[in-house]
């Protein structure tokens, strides 16, 4: 019988820079398993409900990340899943910035 490891799915705007590296750091990190997704149209990968029911926590970068997963999707288990970052969108894809502050919120919240 194998044990599960916490499902995290990382959701921005876009998923081009903060959520996308997010889930490029944890991707090969036998610790959790990752999923990345955005909430805007034009999304690298739009979240779906299906991968809100899938994950154990949901990190958003903002609180209006939140806000757009509560109005959008009908409200479930998941909902009291999701832990807001308070990371703007001010950087770009693997900065070393945000590198830094996504292992702090990863440690924090998921360790």
């Amino acid at each position: 019988m194998s044990l599960s490891v916490p499902r995290l799915l990382f959701i921005c705007s876009r998923n081009e820079w903060r959520s996308r590296t997010a889930e490029t750091l944890y991707r090969n990190d036998d610790r959790f398993a990752v999923r990345s997704a955005g909430t805007a149209k034009s999304a690298r990968t739009r979240v779906n409900a299906a991968m809100l029911e899938w994950a154990d926590t949901i990190l958003v970068m903002e609180e209006k990340h939140r806000d757009i997963l509560l109005s959008r999707f009908e409200r479930r288990a998941w909902a009291d899943r999701i832990v807001v970052l308070e990371i703007p969108d001010e950087y770009r894809y693997m900065d070393a910035e945000l590198v830094g502050e996504l292992r702090a919120a990863v440690d924090t919240y998921c360790t």
